[in-house]
């Protein structure tokens, strides 16, 4: 899989001389948080985000009024606002190496060259969805987590242990384990029976850590509690989980955001480039 197989081609792009306001519009839009900026030759001189917006932007408590503020982002240009030290890659760079300078390099996107030119654009988002797809996460099946000793044949007497049983695999992935020789694998299998399975894995020496069965997608419930957004979801066989995300109150409670008609629920996904 590489990079030009999951990126989101074409992407829009504003220019050096567009101004705040324009970057804003364009984003709230088309629904994105990342610009890439081109010159009028439309070669790639560097990205916007919409915290590089908002970074900008008059505190709440600045002693302007809401018709200064509005005059003052007309007439600020993104070209004083970009990032300039761009990384990218080229559209044949494997997924997982993109994944990997992302990381390294603690960004959220990277612009897709080919020729010196710009062809797309890839995402955390972009990743995140693959990472899904690769687990098998919109197919029901058996999931199951196994602890496996690394060497030659491990692999295999797992797949004829799902073959005997009839089972089809949906999806396969390694990870690492708590040391060098161990090897984590999660397999979602489907058309094998579960207890059946389970038996012939461990009488192979393979150590089981966990097994569900999804029949259906797992649906979260957002709470609001003040500050912060309670989600909630069950777990099959397990209990019911709660993560604590913060609001983005900063955002809906500055006077920028009254100048330009940003209103709460108008965020763009920070996690998300759409076209």
């Amino acid at each position: 899989m590489q990079v030009k197989d999951r990126m989101t081609p074409n992407p829009v792009t504003a220019t050096e001389d567009s101004s705040f306001q324009d970057a804003l519009h364009m984003m709230k839009e088309k629904k994105i948080c990342r610009l890439p900026v081109v010159d009028k030759h439309g070669r790639l001189v560097g990205l916007i985000t919409n915290k590089d917006l908002f970074a900008a932007s008059p505190s709440s408590a600045t002693s302007l009024s809401v018709f200064e503020v509005h005059y003052l982002l007309s007439k600020m240009q993104i070209k004083s606002l970009m990032k300039k030290r761009l990384i990218t890659v080229g559209d044949d760079c494997p997924l997982e190496e993109a994944a990997r300078i992302m990381i390294d390099n603690d960004i959220g996107s990277l612009p897709v060259l080919k020729d010196n030119r710009m062809v797309g654009i890839i995402t955390d988002a972009d990743i995140f969805k693959s990472f899904v797809e690769i687990l098998g996460g919109r197919e029901p099946g058996l999931r199951l987590t196994l602890d496996v000793t690394e060497g030659k044949g491990a692999l295999a007497a797992i797949a004829n242990e799902i073959a005997r049983e009839d089972g089809f695999i949906i999806s396969l992935a390694t990870f690492s384990g708590k040391d060098a020789s161990d090897r984590i694998i999660t397999v979602k299998v489907s058309g094998a029976p579960k207890e059946g399975l389970l038996k012939g894995l461990e009488s192979n020496s393979v150590k089981v850590l966990n097994a569900i069965e999804f029949t259906s997608r797992i649906r979260p419930v957002i709470r609001t509690n003040g500050s912060c957004r309670l989600i909630r979801y069950r777990h099959p066989g397990e209990g019911r989980r709660t993560d604590i995300v913060p609001a983005k109150a900063d955002i809906h409670n500055n006077k920028m955001a009254s100048a330009i008609g940003f209103h709460r629920g108008d965020a763009p996904s920070e996690n998300n480039y759409r076209t």
